[in-house]
């Protein structure tokens, strides 16, 4: 005798008949919002992990965590004194130019390096911790601007040493700042997926940052080449704006526009980058890694 046919029958009828949409596989901008979102909501983890890096890194230290001052100290002055001698600049505004862009550039090369392996060396929390992938990233993040806020101890020290105006300009180094830390979290998303998949491309970006310390008006000045032809090939340098959008406002120097507008279209891009590796590739680094 035939059962009859119930109203929950026929709504899992309903639900198996249904085709099934992009939202629902693995690619998905619902999935790759919610892993930012879910991340973003875990604050209290990555920032306790975050802070718990820098401690076992100066574990059983005397002087802990301020190991990271007093080496951004020496490495600034030798450089500022080495430097400035050897193309005459004065040391009372060179050695503040130096230490400064050499803050940055430490924040800036951190993103880079430690983001392409930012998945490779949580291997084991990516297998066996369900959490959200940008977790990771997160934590990198956090972890390089605690070391950017002890650094920042160095350019308040000079700043009383060798004393400069500063207006209002200088407040500007907080949106500057932030968008540092934006496009430091679209690099190790998109460094640190593909170098997940591909293992050559760490030491290739490693190569790669040497040169740009280089390349960047970080241990030279920048002013020095203005007129030259050499100098518009040096404005090619990314990095380059993204140093000058905080260390004018913190060395008080007059603001130029065309380094934020450089910056503004370069974070948009990325993050755009970013997002769209994010949804076709973030189930897949469990497997690569």
């Amino acid at each position: 005798m035939a059962q009859p046919v119930t109203a929950g029958d026929e709504r899992a009828e309903d639900e198996m008949a249904r085709p099934r949409t992009a939202e629902a596989g693995p690619r998905s901008w619902s999935r790759a919002f919610a892993d930012i979102g879910q991340g973003w909501r875990q604050r209290p983890l990555w920032g306790y992990l975050g802070w718990q890096d820098i401690k076992q890194r100066y574990r059983r230290s005397v002087l802990g965590p301020l190991w990271i001052s007093i080496t951004m100290a020496v490495v600034a002055t030798a450089m500022g004194i080495l430097y400035g001698t050897l193309f005459h600049e004065p040391v009372p505004t060179f050695l503040p130019y130096v230490a400064t862009g050499l803050l940055i550039w430490y924040f800036i090369n951190g993103c880079i390096l430690e983001g392409s392996e930012v998945f490779i060396a949580n291997e084991g929390l990516i297998r066996f911790l369900p959490a959200p992938l940008t977790l990771h990233v997160y934590r990198l993040i956090w972890r390089q601007t605690l070391f950017f806020l002890h650094n920042l101890v160095v350019w308040g020290a000079l700043m009383i040493i060798f004393p400069r105006p500063l207006g209002w300009q200088v407040l500007l180094a907080i949106p500057a700042f932030a968008l540092l830390v934006v496009n430091g979290a679209w690099i190790a998303v998109l460094a640190g997926i593909i170098a997940t998949r591909f293992r050559d491309i760490p030491p290739i970006i490693a190569s790669l940052a040497q040169l740009l310390f280089f390349m960047t008006p970080i241990v030279w000045s920048y002013e020095r080449l203005r007129g030259l032809p050499l100098a518009a090939y040096i404005e090619l340098n990314p990095v380059l704006h993204f140093v000058e959008i905080l260390r004018q406002p913190l060395l008080g120097a007059p603001l130029i526009g065309r380094h934020w507008i450089v910056v503004g279209a370069i974070t948009v891009a990325g993050c755009l980058a970013a997002l769209v590796c994010l949804r076709n590739y973030r189930s897949r680094v469990a497997y690569w890694v």
